[in-house]
């Protein structure tokens, strides 16, 4: 059976590795000096949560438009939707 959706490959399909270098990096932006060993799978746990709910929105916007591309607007306004508001240029 094929991962692969109406719009592309599932989230399950590409969040199979953890990401530990990508967490470490996103604490070290965030001011932490010291990361516990457990902290990785937790903040996979909420990074995968908080993802899906983002594409799921933006695949709406982008379904809604009759596209099969989802552009960056679309990810935008699936922000916004969410009350996480970024500013484009």
């Amino acid at each position: 059976m094929s991962e692969r959706g109406a719009i592309g490959l599932s989230f399950a399909a590409t969040s199979k590795a953890s990401p530990k270098p990508a967490i470490r990096c996103l604490a070290r932006k965030g001011g932490v000096k010291r990361i516990s060993g457990f902290i990785y799978k937790e903040t996979h746990g909420v990074l995968e949560i908080f993802l899906k709910n983002v594409i799921r929105d933006a695949v709406t916007y982008t379904e809604h438009a009759h596209r099969k591309t989802v552009t960056a607007m679309d990810v935008v306004y699936a922000l916004k939707l969410q009350g996480r508001t970024i500013q484009v240029r």
